[in-house]
């Protein structure tokens, strides 16, 4: 039996493949979860910071809405954590954070024109 370049490409190809499922049944999961432990707690605060801005725009586009013609749209910081802690399941939100994201949308949003909050107090 003689090996032909087809037959070697072959096997090599099988070979690199069974090298890469090799590898990702070692390192699964590697690439989503980081190395060190302060790279871990730093996307930690970056993806809290980021789900505290997503319910603050949650909660006014609520208030928004529910708010009758002519009326502002009453927006708490009280609804900014009760939406973060049910919709992105976080124990416990501190009030000054969820205040200080309903700070940043509101005025990024412009709601003083159409919107009060108690963030500012």
């Amino acid at each position: 039996m003689r090996w032909d370049a087809d037959a070697v490409l072959g096997v090599l190809v099988v070979l690199a493949g069974a090298g890469f499922v090799a590898a990702g049944v070692v390192w699964k999961g590697r690439s989503v979860r980081p190395f060190a432990s302060s790279r871990a707690r730093t996307v930690a605060q970056r993806e809290y910071a980021r789900d505290l801005q997503r319910a603050a725009d949650q909660v006014i586009a609520t208030a928004r809405r529910c708010a009758g013609e002519g009326e502002p749209a009453i927006v708490t910081v009280d609804a900014v954590v009760r939406v973060t802690r049910d919709r992105y399941g976080y124990a416990t939100v501190e009030r000054r954070h969820a205040a200080a994201a309903l700070r940043r949308r509101y005025v990024h949003g412009r709601c003083a024109a159409d919107c009060v909050t108690d963030a500012f107090g």
